[in-house]
């Protein structure tokens, strides 16, 4: 029997060093950008000083104005817009998706912040054509578009084998003690081993829910099925109509604002969603109390644009069991949900990714220049090892 453990345990040690190998560098890059977009719309802004202008004295901008605004600078884009509403002095971040103009791509719509009063656009960009969107769009869907995302969700297992192979080739055999053990002043072999089981064993935890909701977020479909299955029921989103004969007259971006909050009382705002120029219904997406994330929360209310009426409401305090863990998904894979101290603990993961990738390849090339033979082989005798013999260090460390 404990042939057999030794064997499992050599075989784990080997699908954990050529996963490593294999796909470590992924799992590098995944977490470096990761790191980067936790914080991306403020480093975004460092960018591009022009739009970190200071806010007025008024406590919200004029949203009609804003909405006015836009229109008018780009005349031929008459479909929805999104404003979002950051809860912050400075620019409004306002979208407007498929622009023709960039046809043919999966995701690319035109990104426009306006001043603070909403009367003047400040800048104008396109997804993926300026440095954090393009980090995104690498983090999230390595460049491919849809496939990207769907690729990567699926190596979202790899890598989650990794990491469990790792946890399992590490596991302790005798004393736990010297299984957490540093060495100083140790043989560099033994000091690469060191760091590497113990850059491991503390962000292990926090790397496994990292990849659990990276995979959940880039597998949405697969992942409410997967949650139906075992129980955890997802609300389907409302189906709402717009009227058929939308008339010319249309609500004030206020009155919709005024009635939004009057149907889910207590929400937050955070975007509103614009019909189309000749009318339809708008759509406030909203945070209500309890809700983790804070730009993309999970409440809506959908409004007609004639008649300001709030047509259905979709409250995220009342959300079937799946949708609930669906919420806290990105919430939970950006580090939001646990405020500031929670994005900085993503940002120090997202970095242990490299410590691992480093010190496993230095002491994989370390044991094959210490176990290989010297220049001439056998005919200058035995080899002496000058490193821990093959083995040496079995069952006690990440191999």
């Amino acid at each position: 029997m404990q042939v057999r453990g030794d064997r499992l345990r050599h075989a784990v040690r080997a699908v954990h060093l050529w996963l490593g190998l294999g796909i470590g560098g992924l799992l590098v890059m995944l977490g470096l950008t990761g790191s980067v977009l936790v914080f991306y719309p403020e480093l975004d802004a460092l960018l591009h000083p022009r739009i970190r202008e200071e806010a007025s004295a008024q406590t919200e901008p004029d949203w009609d104005r804003a909405l006015a605004t836009v229109r008018q600078a780009y005349p031929e884009k008459d479909g929805p817009w999104r404003f979002e509403l950051t809860g912050e002095a400075g620019a409004i971040p306002a979208r407007y998706y498929n622009p023709l103009e960039r046809a043919g791509h999966d995701f690319r719509p035109m990104m426009v912040w306006l001043s603070p009063d909403g009367s003047r656009v400040l800048r104008r960009d396109y997804w993926g054509e300026y440095a954090m969107t393009f980090i995104y769009d690498l983090h999230y869907r390595l460049v491919l578009g849809e496939t990207g995302g769907t690729l990567l969700g699926w190596l979202g297992f790899v890598l989650l084998a990794l990491l469990l192979s790792g946890l399992w080739a590490w596991w302790p055999k005798g004393a736990w003690i010297k299984a957490f053990r540093l060495k100083l002043r140790a043989h560099p072999q033994r000091s690469l081993r060191d760091w590497h089981k113990l850059a491991g064993l503390s962000g292990l935890l926090f790397l496994v829910i990292l990849t659990v909701t990276g995979i959940m977020l880039a597998l949405p479909e697969e992942s409410d099925s997967a949650l139906a299955a075992t129980g955890l029921p997802v609300d389907a989103m409302p189906h709402v109509h717009p009227p058929e004969q939308p008339s010319a007259r249309q609500a004030s971006v206020k009155k919709i604002v005024r009635n939004g909050r009057s149907a889910l009382p207590g929400a937050r705002i955070a975007w509103i969603e614009t019909p189309p120029a000749q009318g339809g219904i708008f759509r406030l997406r909203m945070q209500v109390p309890g809700d983790p994330s804070f730009r993309f929360p999970h409440s809506y209310v959908w409004l007609d644009s004639t008649s300001g009426k709030a047509l259905a409401v979709q409250d995220a305090r009342q959300a079937q069991p799946g949708s609930t863990v669906n919420n806290w998904l990105h919430p939970l894979h950006e580090g939001s949900a646990g405020g500031l101290a929670g994005r900085l603990l993503v940002v120090l993961c997202g970095l242990l990714p490299a410590i691992l990738f480093v010190t496993g390849f230095l002491r994989w090339k370390g044991r094959r220049r210490d176990c290989s033979p010297p220049k001439g082989g056998a005919r200058n005798g035995p080899v002496r090892s000058t490193g821990p013999a093959p083995g040496h260090d079995q069952g006690k460390g990440v191999g």
